[in-house]
């Protein structure tokens, strides 16, 4: 299965941007998805999910109330609307998908999909 990031980019702090993750394939509807992001020097960290139909999202809780997850079925698209961005958000953006749950989980582990990531930057 084969997923594209795309939407990073350079923004100042307090801005917005929006990340898309495209997943070939027809199957996309019967994937848990998620975001996750990795800072230079740190571990790959959870950022949001969503279940299979979109009624189910979770959030970290440093990106709670600031960052939403979305998607659209009928399109193979998975999106992550980011505001008041903060430079601690600055790291690379991952959409992963996970076959086997309804609604993933939080680990890394539990994902079988990965994208190859976009880069997000934060100025302060």
């Amino acid at each position: 299965e084969q997923l594209v990031e795309s939407g990073g980019g350079l923004v100042q702090a307090g801005g917005s941007l929006r990340l898309s993750c495209t997943v070939s394939g027809s199957t996309f509807r019967n994937y848990a998805m998620a975001w996750f992001r990795q800072a230079p020097g740190k571990g790959r960290e959870f950022v949001a999910r969503i279940s299979r139909s979109g009624s189910s999202a979770d959030y970290a809780d440093s990106t709670k109330g600031r960052f939403t997850i979305s998607r659209d079925n009928a399109k193979n698209a998975l999106y992550l609307q980011m505001n008041s961005l903060k430079p601690e958000d600055t790291a690379v953006y991952y959409c992963a998908a996970d076959v086997r749950h309804h609604f993933g989980a939080t680990h890394i582990d539990e994902y079988d999909y990965w994208g190859q990531g976009t880069q997000v930057t934060v100025s302060s």
